[in-house]
């Protein structure tokens, strides 16, 4: 099927063809309008740092008791932008919304121009398209996708990196780098809230070879929301993922307690949520979220992903400090966790099972 006939099928107002409805699903079914979820908080990282003009010892304690219950149960939280400027290399709202704008008008661009920087069958995932096939079985996003690597920087394809907007790879520099900077202080964060050395995390999700890759998305409008998924059910092959979302169309949903729950809209916030590989460095303490996006029937929707991720050569783990008698070793030690991942999402499998003691 041509890339373009999703969009040009959500115009026409047509019906989905067959491989992109979502069949009988052991997640449930498509929920527009589930409630909004009141267990994942605003967390205010500044605190985490000693140089914030807010930090006090009693205040960070606070915070991280907050971030140890948010990820011991819903597996994600929202930064505040305005509380991580306190600490002097924040990121202004302003940037936020150029990286939008920059979403925006790459999937405003003509199919013949967007096709330019496509994904190409020996170029791995990068680029421009939307699903690769891995299954005849498997259900198709309503959605398409620029996914480009940003970390290492050597290992950046540059030819895949649009010209339009013309300042789109100097934003999206800038955008990661603060990105991962703001990282340091939450790995650093996430292991004290579990008692641990700082760098129990750090060391491996942000080395000079781990991995950071950029994910534009596009939610065209889809006429029959209620039977099509803009992505399906999944958790997150990452450490941690850094979602922006779009500041005015929800469609990011979280399942808590086996049931859907609607991320509520912070307009200059990220949503933070763990991945897998944080599920099995934590040795289940944190959970890697399962997650989808529903479509809207009238509005298309962007969001910007940047997944944080070990070199896929490093093997991973369990913290060995995690493991006890009273908490035996859940996960096996994996390399290439992402490639595992990907596989069997597509096929509609979970990817922890596969990995699991």
């Amino acid at each position: 099927m041509a890339m373009t006939n999703v969009q040009e099928m959500s115009m026409d107002g047509e019906q989905p063809p067959a491989e992109y409805i979502v069949k009988e699903s052991r997640f449930g079914s498509i929920d527009s309008s589930p409630p909004l979820a009141d267990e994942i908080p605003i967390i205010d990282i500044s605190l985490f740092s000693p140089s914030s003009p807010q930090y006090s010892e009693q205040a960070e304690n606070h915070e991280l008791q907050k971030l140890r219950s948010a990820l011991s149960s819903a597996g994600c939280f929202q930064v505040s932008i305005f509380f991580f400027l306190a600490t002097g290399h924040g990121i202004s709202d302003s940037l936020l919304d150029q990286v939008r704008e920059a979403a925006k008008q790459f999937f405003a661009l003509p199919v013949e121009e967007k096709e330019k920087y496509s994904r190409t069958i020996d170029g791995g995932f990068e680029g421009y398209g939307n699903d690769v096939i891995v299954s005849d079985k498997q259900v198709l996003d309503w959605s398409y996708r620029l996914i480009l690597k940003v970390f290492p920087q050597d290992q950046r394809k540059r030819h895949l990196w649009p010209q339009i907007p013309n300042d789109f790879g100097e934003m999206l520099h800038e955008y990661a780098t603060k990105i991962k900077l703001m990282m340091g202080l939450v790995f650093k964060a996430m292991a004290k809230s579990l008692n641990l050395e700082e760098k129990s995390f750090a060391t491996q999700l942000l080395g000079d070879q781990s991995l950071m890759q950029a994910r534009f998305n596009f939610y065209p409008p889809c006429s029959r929301s209620d039977l099509v998924l803009g992505v399906k059910p999944h958790t997150d092959r990452s450490g941690v993922t850094c979602l922006l979302q779009d500041k005015d169309v929800e469609g990011l949903q979280v399942l808590i307690d086996g049931k859907w729950v609607r991320v509520p809209i912070v307009p200059h916030a990220i949503v933070l949520n763990l991945g897998d590989q944080m599920q099995i460095m934590s040795n289940g303490i944190y959970k890697s979220p399962m997650h989808r996006v529903v479509t809207n029937g009238e509005s298309m929707r962007l969001s910007v992903a940047l997944f944080n991720e070990p070199d896929p050569e490093t093997e991973i783990g369990p913290v060995e400090d995690l493991i006890d008698e009273t908490r035996p070793r859940l996960y096996k030690n994996v390399k290439n966790y992402g490639c595992i991942n990907y596989e069997c999402y597509q096929r509609g499998e979970i990817a922890l099972e596969t990995v699991k003691i």
